[in-house]
């Protein structure tokens, strides 16, 4: 079992063996900031902090039978000690966690969090019943509020989701493209399923265009920049060149939503061909704004 389940596991249990959806989420943020490397990463959401792994985890251990899920929460299904199972420092921390805030109602849990760390709230639909004006101005300065029209790319190789959409949200990015010919990845998180429903679920608006991909036969034993480099004039000389109308796509977007971001998989723009598709949009006649990669 992989640890970052164990913690979970063990958090519920000292809480009695059963924790309420939100109430499991702002307590996971707090014991994950009291960790040297945190087992789970966060994005600001509707109701505050939320991380889609530890959400995906726990169905995981649902469909094992080792918790079960209701309306009210999560509810551990057997009596294994999980917390014996854990690091000395993070026995501790669970601990410390249990001792402070076992008293707590959710509406003072969610208040803690928010004010704890505000970039959580930005997005909240219950910040402005909860926090006073100094808290919830404190919130306000954070919300990003850049409308500069911009071109964006960014890659999903080695950051986990919410570190991915953290960098679109801080960017205040409004529309994520999708520029891969099959959008799947043996990344969870990232298929175009999911994906979508991520971005719909944190106001950014998803769009795939196949037609701007490389066929996935063409990336075989990509293994030096030299082997990227041949790709990608290929890519531009032979394919993009005429793709025009999807270049002109991505441009009629990014002149309504100002903030708009390619995405692939690759880390770096430079083993990417979004690097193309951004230096194609670029050179169109009327481009006339600012291409950054995350």
């Amino acid at each position: 079992m992989y640890y970052r389940r164990k913690l979970l596991l063990a958090l519920v249990q000292t809480f009695g063996g059963q924790l309420g959806k939100t109430d499991l989420q702002k307590l996971l943020l707090m014991l994950t900031k009291l960790q040297k490397k945190p087992s789970f990463e966060f994005v600001p959401h509707r109701f505050g902090c939320y991380s889609y792994q530890s959400t995906w985890d726990l169905q995981a251990l649902k469909t094992y039978g080792i918790i079960s899920e209701s309306e009210k929460g999560w509810t551990i299904c057997n009596d294994e000690n999980y917390k014996n199972l854990l690091t000395d420092d993070d026995k501790s921390h669970v601990n410390h966690i249990a001792r402070v805030y076992k008293n707590y109602e959710t509406d003072q849990l969610i208040k803690t969090t928010y004010i704890q760390f505000p970039y959580y709230a930005i997005r909240s639909e219950w910040a402005s019943n909860l926090l006073n004006d100094a808290e919830l101005e404190r919130v306000q300065q954070l919300i990003p509020s850049k409308q500069d029209v911009t071109l964006f790319t960014i890659g999903y190789e080695g950051i986990t989701i919410e570190a991915y959409f953290n960098k679109l949200i801080r960017n205040n990015v409004k529309v994520l493209c999708d520029v891969r010919r099959n959008a799947l990845s043996q990344k969870f998180g990232f298929s175009k399923n999911v994906l979508s429903k991520v971005c719909d679920s944190l106001g950014i608006k998803y769009i795939h265009v196949p037609s701007l991909g490389i066929s996935s036969d063409k990336r075989q034993n990509l293994k030096t920049q030299k082997d990227y480099d041949i790709l990608f004039a290929e890519y531009e000389s032979q394919y993009l060149i005429n793709q025009t109308d999807s270049l002109y796509q991505i441009l009629s977007l990014l002149n309504e939503h100002k903030r708009i971001a390619l995405t692939c998989f690759e880390a770096s723009y430079c083993q990417c061909h979004r690097s193309k598709v951004a230096k194609g949009i670029t050179e169109l006649p009327e481009w006339k704004y600012e291409l950054k990669h995350l």
